[in-house]
């Protein structure tokens, strides 16, 4: 039996990269794992050679210890791999076949799956619905930030990519498929975004780039992100995007500048609960920040994608209302702009083959719009640390060797 490593969540904002169990057709006991889920048979997955797995800014909420991750959780849930075995139950995934792993689990047989919500999956969860491999209160599936990783229901979740050798010239943009990418791609749809659009994405972190660089593929006019990190707005600038730095003065004001007017016809939240003030306030943490900074600078009648993570448990936050998820957000301001919010998780699965033939098409570089660097699996302590300082980087670990590091 090959011998499996992974990267473990330690608590305190320590991982470390340690021997874990090689997967099985079965799901064990262990952190975070849902006791109903314990023992559930898993004939119908796929065990994955991992080639590419990405370092996260949901994990990094879990690093910091703003969540209620156990110590020992085996992070990671952007997965891109080598099937080297299936199960009995397994049709028309083959062993060698090139695959990315949307990071939703979903059964593919519930109402939610048959209508495309496969965010919000009833059956791979006894928590709530939705699940995700290496999260906290998504069912304990094991993450893959490893060298090996299991997949359930493998014939429903697997992307096939159509040629092996294609697929590996161009597989620093093809590990985005699993998460960043449609993520991204996301927040933009639900934010309206269209031909001649004006579009302000909040965040200029992976995410953040990804929707700047979808925002481009659906045709917006101009682009403006915000962020308080010079070297991350640098970075979106690099493929066509207009920048404001929110720590030097209210967002609106600076858009104006750009646009001749304070408002832009939709935008995106890729920052989350984590968010802080604007001007002087941007030192201070202010979890509804990016949420009224978006309806203040949203016209009237548009739209706002929310795709950054907000949560329902956050020990670390700043009052008492926010570590239950309550935050003070100027709802009757939205309300009487008559914005539409569109909030949750990304449906991968309802993007993610579009994404990867405008990929192999060369219809986007998402790769270069986020800046994706590899690095070995062993060093994943040290891409903590520095995605955790703010880098302009999307990390990308290479467990297996396959991207030379």
């Amino acid at each position: 039996m090959a011998g499996n490593r992974g990267v473990v969540y330690q608590g305190g904002g320590r991982v470390e990269v340690e021997d874990i169990d090689y997967p099985e057709f079965v799901l064990r006991d262990g952190p975070g794992v849902n006791p109903a889920n314990v023992g559930r048979e898993v004939r119908h997955g796929a065990i994955l050679k991992v080639v590419a797995t990405n370092i996260c800014g949901s994990d990094q909420h879990m690093v910091r210890g703003r969540t209620t991750a156990p110590e020992g959780l085996v992070l990671g849930h952007e997965i891109t791999g080598e099937v080297i075995e299936t199960g009995p139950d397994v049709e028309f995934v083959r062993v060698g076949d090139l695959v990315s792993v949307p990071f939703n689990i979903s059964c593919g047989r519930c109402r939610n799956c048959k209508a495309r919500r496969t965010e919000i999956c009833l059956n791979v969860n006894p928590d709530r619905p939705g699940s995700a491999y290496g999260y906290v209160d998504m069912g304990g599936w094991v993450g893959g930030q490893a060298r090996y990783a299991l997949v359930p229901y493998a014939d429903w979740n697997l992307l096939k990519f159509p040629d092996r050798d294609q697929a590996m010239e161009r597989i620093l943009d093809l590990t985005m498929l699993s998460d960043i990418f449609p993520t991204g791609y996301h927040g933009c749809v639900t934010a309206g975004v269209g031909i001649g659009s004006s579009v302000y994405v909040a965040g200029a972190g992976p995410v953040g780039l990804a929707a700047a660089a979808s925002a481009h593929l659906l045709g917006a006019a101009v682009v403006i992100v915000g962020d308080m990190k010079e070297e991350r707005l640098a970075q979106a600038r690099s493929f066509g995007c207009e920048t404001v730095n929110v720590a030097e003065g209210d967002p609106g004001e600076q858009i104006e500048r750009i646009l001749g007017v304070p408002e832009v016809d939709c935008a995106v939240d890729a920052v989350g609960f984590e968010a802080h003030g604007t001007g002087e306030g941007a030192a201070e943490e202010a979890p509804a920040s990016v949420l009224n900074t978006a309806m203040g600078v949203t016209r009237a009648g548009g739209s706002i994608g929310i795709p950054g993570l907000y949560v329902t448990g956050d020990p670390g936050a700043s009052d008492e209302a926010a570590k239950e998820g309550s935050l003070s957000i100027r709802f009757g301001l939205g309300w009487s702009k008559s914005h539409a919010f569109f909030t949750g998780q990304c449906p991968v699965m309802k993007y993610h083959r579009e994404l990867m033939e405008a990929i192999l098409h060369e219809r986007v570089r998402i790769a270069e719009a986020v800046n994706a660097v590899p690095i070995r699996m062993e060093d994943a302590p040290e891409g903590y640390e520095s995605f955790d300082r703010g880098a302009a980087s999307k990390y990308v670990l290479d467990p297996n060797g396959f991207l030379g590091t």
